[in-house]
C-alpha cells in the first residue's frame, strides 16, 4: 500500500513529481535536465506516456496503492513555478505533495539527498518554483552533479548546460534517483531518506 493517504483532501492525486530541465534537444543530456531524465525513467518503468498539459508535459501512474502524476515543465528552468503551480491548482494538492526533482551542484556526482523544505542553494528553478508557490515547504529530491573541476576554466552556469563527463555514470544516478521516488512513494519520506541520504559506496 502506498505510504500517502487522502484522508480529508478533495485530491485525487497523491503525488506530483516535478523534474526540473529545460526542453529542446540540445538540453536533454545535460546537468541541469537530470530532473527530466528522472520523470522520463520513471514514465518508462511504470508505462506511462506523456501529454501536454500545465506548460509541460504530465504523465499519470499508480505507484505502490498511490497515484502519481509526473511533470517536466516546458517553461525553461527559469519559469519552473508556472507550469508547477498550474498542476498543483487543478489536482488541489498541498505543497507538501510536491517533489520536485533538480540537479545540485553542491552534492558531488552520484549523490542524492531527499528532504522537505530548505534553501534554494542559487538553483533558478526552485527560485521559481518558490516565488509562484510562496512557500519553502515541499519535497526535494536532489541529485548531485558537481562542479567545474580544477583547471576547468567553465562558469557553473555553463558546466550544468553541459553533458556529465564520460567517467560519471548519468544513467546510474538517473536509476537510483527514480528507486528513491519509488520508495518515498511506497514507504515515505524517512524509509527513502534512511535509504539514499548516504553517500554512495
Amino acid at each position: 500500500m502506498g505510504w500517502f493517504r487522502r484522508g480529508g483532501s478533495v485530491s485525487t492525486l497523491d503525488l506530483l513529481v516535478a523534474g526540473l530541465g529545460n526542453p529542446g534537444r540540445e538540453y536533454a543530456r545535460n546537468r541541469h535536465n537530470v530532473g527530466f531524465m528522472v520523470a522520463e525513467e520513471l514514465a518508462r518503468r511504470h508505462d506511462a506516456h506523456f501529454r501536454a498539459k500545465f506548460h509541460g508535459r504530465l504523465a499519470e501512474l499508480r505507484l505502490e496503492g498511490s497515484r502519481i502524476a509526473l511533470l517536466t515543465p516546458e517553461t525553461y528552468m527559469n519559469e519552473s513555478g508556472r507550469s508547477v503551480a498550474a498542476a498543483l491548482r487543478y489536482f488541489k494538492l498541498e505543497p507538501e505533495r510536491l517533489l520536485v526533482v533538480h540537479d545540485d551542484v553542491d552534492l558531488e556526482p552520484g549523490r542524492l539527498q531527499l528532504r522537505l523544505g530548505g534553501g534554494l542553494a542559487g538553483h533558478n528553478g526552485l527560485r521559481s518554483v518558490t516565488a509562484v508557490l510562496a512557500t519553502r515547504e515541499f519535497l526535494r529530491l536532489r541529485l548531485g552533479v558537481g562542479r567545474p573541476g580544477r583547471g576547468d576554466r567553465r562558469s557553473v552556469a555553463d558546466f550544468v548546460l553541459s553533458d556529465f563527463d564520460p567517467d560519471v555514470d548519468a544513467k546510474a544516478i538517473v536509476t537510483r534517483a527514480a528507486d528513491a521516488v519509488e520508495l518515498l512513494a511506497g514507504e515515505g519520506l524517512e524509509a527513502a531518506q534512511a535509504r539514499f541520504n548516504e553517500r554512495e559506496p
